[in-house]
């Protein structure tokens, strides 16, 4: 009796992307921290039946995603987990992370409406003390915070986000999905700032020691400022890219 034609196993995935998904699980997991060093090409040819060719490609696939990073003569080191931010791409955090196999989380702090300060209004162009919509949250990439996030909306906007699951979906998308908002661009400008004392315990800082912030505008299409945004960062653990024409 002929097979039936969809009866057929589906194609595996190459045996490199199946040992890199293995120790990416076990990087993640905390079961290969940070500085440890993975086992040698040897071992894990040894523990997968497979050729060096194969265990290459896998550990060069952790290391273009930052994930580990070769040592000459000495082999892999798992790196610190880091946010890689590409400055030409809008992107939000979860985005950012899934790009390197991370699923994000984010501790929401407060949300709540607020008089807009001076830089808020002018950001965002509603009257000073106008009220606005602001988040505070600490997003998290494989147990680790990454950022503290200072987030402000217009009412109209802001209050569309309330009751919305803000720990587990990006606001971009939330906005894109839940309320119809098409994101066209965003300004961004970064600065180094000293880490005052509500941010700092979130990062596992000291008051004053200094942390990255990125400052960043989002507009629709229809080029309204809806999300005005600070980012705050350790230094070792945002990373960031952007391609450069010549002309």
């Amino acid at each position: 009796m002929s097979p039936q034609p969809n009866s057929r196993r589906l194609t595996r995935d190459p045996k490199y992307i199946t040992i890199r998904n293995l120790l990416r699980d076990r990087i993640l997991s905390g079961r290969y921290g940070p500085g440890n060093r993975l086992p040698s090409e040897s071992a894990l040819m040894s523990q997968f039946a497979v050729s060096r060719v194969t265990v290459r490609l896998a550990l060069g696939a952790l290391r273009d995603v930052g994930l580990v990073e070769s040592r000459q003569g000495k082999g892999y080191f798992v790196r610190p987990v880091r946010a890689i931010q590409d400055l030409g791409r809008l992107q939000g955090f979860g985005e950012m992370m899934a790009a390197v196999g991370i699923q994000a989380r984010s501790a929401v702090l407060s949300v709540a409406e607020t008089p807009a300060s001076s830089e808020v209004a002018k950001a965002l162009r509603v009257e000073r003390t106008a009220p606005v919509i602001a988040i505070h949250r600490v997003r998290i990439g494989a147990g680790t915070p990454l950022s503290y996030d200072i987030s402000y909306f217009p009412v109209d906007i802001g209050r569309q986000l309330t009751g919305q699951d803000l720990a587990d979906a990006d606001i971009f998308a939330l906005l894109e999905r839940n309320s119809g908002l098409d994101l066209a661009y965003a300004d961004l400008q970064l600065g180094v700032v000293a880490a005052d004392e509500t941010v700092a315990p979130h990062l596992g800082v000291s008051p004053g020691e200094s942390l990255i912030c990125i400052t960043r505008l989002t507009y629709n299409q229809n080029g309204r400022p809806i999300d005005f945004e600070y980012l705050y960062s350790r230094q070792d653990v945002f990373q960031f890219r952007i391609r450069v024409p010549r002309w």
